[in-house]
C-alpha cells in the first residue's frame, strides 16, 4: 500500500515541474512531505503520467526527486522575479536534465524477416521522468512565465501564471478561489446586518 492517497496529489501547477514542487505542501507552516518514500514517488510519477504503470523507485531516487524539487522551486521563482538563481541549483537542473537522452533506436527483425525500428523503454523510467521534470523546469525558467504562490492563506501551492493580465491569484479557482470568494461574500453579508 502506498504512503499517500491519490487524492493527496494536486496537479494545478500548470507545468509538470511545478506539480513536483507542490509535493511539499504547507511550506509556510513547516511543510508536509508527500514524497515519503519510494512507493509514494512511484505513485506520483504514475498519476502524473510520467511513467507507464508502476515503475519501481529507490530511496536514492526519492532523495534525488526532493533535491530536484527544491532546486526547481528556487530557480523558477528567482528567475520569475528577475533574480539570479543559485549556481548549485542550476547545476542540479542541468545534471538531472542530462539524463534525458532517449534510448537509441534499434533494429529488430520480426519472425517473418521484416526489419522494424524499435525504440526501447529507458533502462530507468524514474530517472527518465526526473530528467523530463528538470528539462521542463529549464524551459519554464527560460521562457519568462510568472511563477506565483497561491494567495489562499491555507494553501501555498506554486503555479504558472499564464493569464492574459498576469494577475492570477489562486492555484485553482475550483478550490482556493471559490473558498476565498465565499469567505469574502460571507464577510460582506455579515457586515450588512
Amino acid at each position: 500500500m502506498s504512503e499517500q492517497r491519490v487524492s493527496d496529489w494536486v496537479f494545478d501547477g500548470g507545468r509538470p515541474c511545478l506539480d513536483l514542487v507542490n509535493t511539499l505542501r504547507d511550506r509556510e507552516r513547516g511543510g508536509r512531505e508527500l514524497l515519503t518514500g519510494p512507493a509514494a514517488l512511484a505513485e506520483w510519477l504514475a498519476v502524473a503520467g510520467l511513467v507507464g504503470g508502476r515503475a519501481g523507485a529507490t530511496e536514492e531516487q526519492v532523495v534525488a526527486a526532493r533535491e530536484l524539487r527544491e532546486a526547481v522551486d528556487r530557480v523558477v521563482r528567482s528567475t520569475a522575479s528577475g533574480q539570479r538563481p543559485r549556481p548549485a541549483d542550476v547545476r542540479r537542473l542541468n545534471t538531472t536534465a542530462g539524463a534525458a537522452r532517449p534510448p537509441a533506436p534499434q533494429l529488430r527483425i520480426t519472425a517473418d524477416g521484416i526489419p522494424r525500428r524499435v525504440t526501447p523503454a529507458p533502462d530507468d523510467p524514474v530517472a527518465a521522468a526526473l530528467a523530463m521534470l528538470a528539462v521542463d523546469a529549464i524551459e519554464l525558467a527560460a521562457d519568462g512565465t510568472a511563477v506565483r504562490v497561491c494567495a489562499a492563506e491555507d494553501c501555498g501551492l506554486r503555479f504558472a501564471d499564464t493569464s492574459p493580465q498576469r494577475n492570477r491569484q489562486w492555484c485553482s479557482m475550483a478550490r482556493c478561489g471559490n473558498r476565498a470568494k465565499a469567505r469574502a461574500h460571507y464577510a460582506r453579508r455579515r457586515g450588512t446586518r
